[in-house]
């Protein structure tokens, strides 16, 4: 009888698919130190937290392959949060001469014939979780539980999965995300209690996004944050304003934010326009490369869609939840080269499409967690030197998750002061999470978007802030935009920081050119709102009429009649800029 990898029988001649898999192919480091440690120990439970990206997948199903060579196990069994998940790991596992059926139902009572195994939702499980207990007690099972954070719910799906796997031979516990919920111990997890009387998750292998950064295994990622002023009217009939980021109150920062967002205002057609500039050039070097929009809902997300159409010409994928073809429509987009796709939450969490380059985070859902698997659709490396560009509203909760996207964090118990770093905690996110509805944190705020403008802000990356602001279609942004689709980690920051300095030398020399200001006159903030708002309809109306994006419409204005952004020029300069779109409404030019 031969050894395979570590050092156990190989498999039966029944199972040369798995045999010759389990002897062949080549691990990661981080997978096979991974792998080392886990048959030394040889547990009954493991806990991997690996960054989205990194390859759990291949790292499970090695174990399991191991397992079986073994006969420690004769059958696996695979909980994921979404059926598009099932698919995929019976995908993967068929690739690696495991049959895994994904078609099983819970009426179905046993799998198909000449399966080893099944995947299953965790909803699935918790609704039927004595079923499952039998089917796992009436065999040898490895149970892999994919995106383990959702056993930490306070409602049915964590004791469903206590329920129904506790007989399990062995249990992989595997999540790409730091997860925290505040809230139920996670089955299966073990908690170790801190000096501050806090119990946390302990991992038994843990493998950080800046270790896979430092190893090639993921893509840097570029923030790219925009501001702009936005205006609207509360459930009082009070107008508001403000600039998005400001140093405001939680309140008018979530009304700013959710301004934005709104498919009617210009902040959203400016930042597309600006999202799909960097795709192209990314694509120069990546032809393949795909961007993705995350929305707050189905409606956001179909407006998101027909303004990208107009920006690019090709109508995007939409996912939506309530779409019986969800699934299949990922997996035509993951293979083929369209440029854009739009999603509310099915493709936030596993969903695997390795060409996602280019992402917009138009979501109101601001949770750690959320926040971690979203951005992790878009790092996952295909060669050295992919990069990953993600645009997002710059509100401070925001900035600091991206600041912080190489901190891990351990699921936390007893905690007493559930907002004391700042962020909306995991465990307020509520049931219908599950179902794909997005959790949309600002609801509570009843307000009418007036209007919103979008400009640049800055550039994060690697913990520093680049980029002082910009208009839409200034140099200072175009800086950003083009920079290379194809670059390291290290020359990502290299570049970054000379793309800085080339802009405070730019700024120097113009502020050196300007004369010096006249006593400013008192300016009537009233008018210029009137002005703004008059401005923003027609631009609305010549782009509805003309097919040209919003942005590219102030962009044009801007060119031809100078001056700064809307949100600060002067009268004079909206007046002229009103006039020249009066001018191109009736033909002159």
């Amino acid at each position: 009888m031969t050894e395979t990898l570590f050092g156990g029988p190989s498999l039966p001649p029944a199972y040369p698919e798995r045999a010759a898999w389990g002897t062949a192919q080549k691990l990661r480091a981080w997978q096979s130190e991974a792998m080392e440690k886990y048959f030394s120990l040889n547990p009954r439970d493991f806990l991997a937290v690996a960054t989205p990206g990194a390859g759990k997948t291949t790292f499970a199903l090695h174990v399991a392959t191991q397992l079986l060579s073994r006969g420690t196990i004769n059958r696996i069994t695979i909980v994921t949060p979404t059926d598009h998940l099932k698919r995929q790991w019976a995908d993967a596992a068929a690739r690696v001469g495991i049959s895994i059926d994904p078609n099983f139902k819970n009426t179905d009572g046993r799998h198909g014939k000449g399966f080893i195994g099944v995947a299953v939702t965790y909803a699935q499980v918790a609704s039927k979780p004595l079923l499952h207990r039998a089917k796992t007690e009436a065999a040898r099972t490895l149970v892999i539980l994919d995106e383990i954070h959702h056993g930490g719910d306070a409602l049915s799906w964590g004791d469903g999965i206590r329920e129904a796997f506790d007989p399990a031979a062995r249990r992989l516990a595997l999540t790409g995300t730091p997860f925290r919920s505040d809230t139920s111990p996670i089955p299966f997890v073990e908690y170790v209690q801190g000096q501050d009387g806090i119990r946390r998750s302990r991992a038994d292998y843990n493998y950080g996004y800046g270790e896979a950064l430092k190893d090639h295994v993921v893509r840097p990622v570029m923030f790219m944050a925009y501001s702009g002023q936005m205006r609207w009217r509360t459930s009082a009939g009070e107008e508001m304003a403000a600039t998005l980021g400001a140093p405001v109150t939680k309140d008018i920062t979530s009304q700013a934010w959710r301004t934005a967002l709104n498919p009617t205002g210009e902040w959203i057609p400016a930042v597309l326009a600006a999202a799909d500039q960097r795709l192209l050039q990314v694509r120069r070097s990546v032809p393949d490369a795909g961007g993705l929009v995350i929305a707050t809902d189905h409606e956001d997300a179909r407006a998101y869609a027909a303004q990208l159409k107009k920006i690019t010409g090709e109508s995007p994928t939409v996912i939506l939840s309530d779409d019986a073809k969800a699934s299949d429509k990922i997996d035509s987009f993951s293979a083929g080269e369209k440029r854009w796709m739009v999603a509310v939450r099915m493709v936030s969490e596993g969903v695997d499409v390795p060409r996602l380059a280019v992402g917009v985070y138009a979501t109101s859902t601001a949770t750690p967690l959320f926040f971690a698997q979203a951005i992790g659709r878009f790092v996952r490396a295909r060669k050295r030197g992919e990069t990953a560009s993600v645009f997002l509203p710059s509100v401070p909760n925001l900035m600091e998750l991206a600041s912080q996207l190489e901190l891990e964090r351990d699921h936390a118990l007893d905690r007493p002061d559930k907002e004391s770093d700042g962020f909306i905690d995991d465990s307020q996110m509520d049931e219908a999470n599950r179902e794909e509805k997005a959790s949309d944190t600002l609801e509570k705020f009843k307000f009418e978007a007036l209007e919103s403008q979008a400009s640049f802000d800055k550039v994060l990356f690697d913990g520093g802030e680049f980029g002082a602001g910009g208009a839409i279609g200034s140099d200072d942004e175009m800086d950003f935009l083009g920079i290379p689709g194809l670059l390291d980690a290290e020359q990502m920051g290299v570049l970054l920081r000379q793309r800085q300095a080339d802009q405070q030398t730019r700024r120097r020399t113009k502020s050196a050119a300007e004369p010096e200001p006249s006593v400013p006159e008192v300016v009537d903030h009233r008018m210029l709102m009137d002005l703004r708002h008059e401005l923003a309809k027609n631009v609305s109306a010549w782009s509805a009429r003309s097919g040209m994006p919003h942005g590219k419409v102030h962009s044009e204005l801007r060119r031809i009649c100078g001056g700064p952004a809307v949100a600060q020029a002067n009268e004079p300069q909206l007046q002229q800029r009103l006039k020249k779109l009066q001018d191109w409404f009736i033909g002159r030019k």
